[in-house]
């Protein structure tokens, strides 16, 4: 690729753009705040939902002097402690970053949807336990037009509020909305299940109650362990999206003076918030104004476009005619013939000293680095002897 240069109109720009623009707490608020709101919103929609629910199977109930419809209505007000749970969470989630916690307190949100991911297997697994006594000790459903209202009322109610929960979850990103809208659509497969059995053993005499509720507990556990593992994952440190990783590598790559960009690592805060680092390469005729003014423009670009608070570090691309660059190119075409190796970069020679120290990228097949790095210097004598080779092995973090 041929060098590319950083006019002084365009360093000019990118001056007056960032001395003018706000700081990374600023910019973040309103995003953090416009989603924190839809969540809260979407959680009361829920909980409304729940109390009505309870308030018309308690009114039922009473009427119909039935002692079980009465306690399923306490039963509703217990499922939207799950919208509870995600207000509070989500609340926690957008107070201002402190000396304590200087990142914030996004992950408060992992949390939240761990406990309601905990709900939900505690659903399976009663609902399961449930089953299986039904099955070793099998009852005739004893069903009135009352309980079927209330029944088929709380199905339609439950489905329609699991799918919108649901589905402003995966809108907003949000674990515990994703949660909390599954919990609610157990709830009423549960619920249907029971319905369905209840017109098998009515009609053929046959019962189906325990098998089918055990099939669907089941189900639920499995979910419900599914809904760990995500925010699990974000706890312990999960791989960036590759997605992200592609569009921040074409998104840097189109500013000019960018040859190449690198190590990208990632860790995230939160929906809204990563703290990362990553390198670019840049032409060794770049000045250092125009470098500092190159990595400024990207670090504002990443925290505008993705959240993202991210130091750039730099490798310098010898360039031109000359042996340096001619070492460069033959050290890394060296290398990069070499078997598991995916990527050679950050090549730099010390001419005062004749040291050189260059970085490779190996495929997951490596586990011995040091075993690695005596290999690739027997392979680099020959293209570069008498000369202290450093090699410093990164291995893949985020692709």
């Amino acid at each position: 690729m041929a060098p590319a240069t950083v006019t002084t109109e365009r360093l000019q720009a990118w001056a007056s753009a960032i001395s003018s623009s706000p700081t990374h707490e600023t910019l973040l608020r309103p995003a953090r705040v416009n989603r924190s709101k839809e969540i809260i919103r979407t959680s009361v929609i829920g909980i409304v939902a729940n109390v009505l629910l309870a308030s018309f199977k308690a009114v039922v109930g009473l009427l119909a002097h039935s002692v079980a419809v009465v306690l399923d209505a306490v039963n509703n007000l217990s499922d939207a402690l799950s919208s509870v749970i995600t207000i509070i969470g989500t609340k926690l989630s957008v107070r201002p970053a402190d000396s304590k916690h200087p990142f914030g307190y996004g992950r408060v949100e992992y949390f939240t949807a761990i406990i309601i991911a905990v709900i939900v297997l505690t659903t399976g697994v009663t609902s399961l336990v449930e089953s299986i006594k039904k099955i070793i000790n099998p009852t005739e459903p004893d069903y009135t037009t009352v309980t079927l209202i209330v029944i088929i009322a709380a199905i339609v109610t439950k489905l329609l509020l699991g799918l919108f929960v649901r589905r402003q979850g995966k809108k907003l990103d949000s674990d515990a909305l994703v949660a909390s809208g599954s919990d609610a659509l157990f709830d009423a497969v549960i619920t249907l299940a029971t319905l369905i059995s209840a017109g098998v053993m009515l009609i053929w005499n046959i019962s189906l109650d325990g098998y089918l509720g055990a099939l669907i507990s089941l189900v639920i556990i499995k979910a419900g362990i599914e809904m760990l593992a995500s925010p699990i994952n974000q706890l312990l440190g999960a791989q960036a999206p590759p997605d992200l990783i592609h569009q921040i590598k074409s998104e840097i790559s189109e500013l000019e003076g960018v040859q190449g960009v690198f190590d990208i690592i990632l860790h995230g805060y939160g929906p809204n918030l990563s703290i990362g680092s990553l390198h670019i390469s840049v032409p060794d005729t770049m000045t250092a104004h125009q470098i500092h003014g190159l990595t400024r423009k990207i670090s504002e670009m990443m925290l505008a476009h993705h959240g993202i608070i991210m130091t750039v570090g730099v490798y310098a691309n010898a360039t031109g005619n000359n042996k340096l660059a001619q070492l460069q190119k033959d050290v890394i075409q060296t290398l990069a013939r070499q078997e598991h190796i995916l990527q050679v970069h950050g090549f730099y020679y010390d001419e005062s000293s004749g040291a050189m120290s260059v970085d490779v990228v190996p495929d997951r097949s490596i586990t011995d680095d040091e075993a690695f790095i005596r290999l690739l210097k027997e392979q680099l004598s020959a293209a570069v002897p008498d000369t202290a080779v450093s090699i410093v092995v990164d291995h893949n973090y985020s692709e």
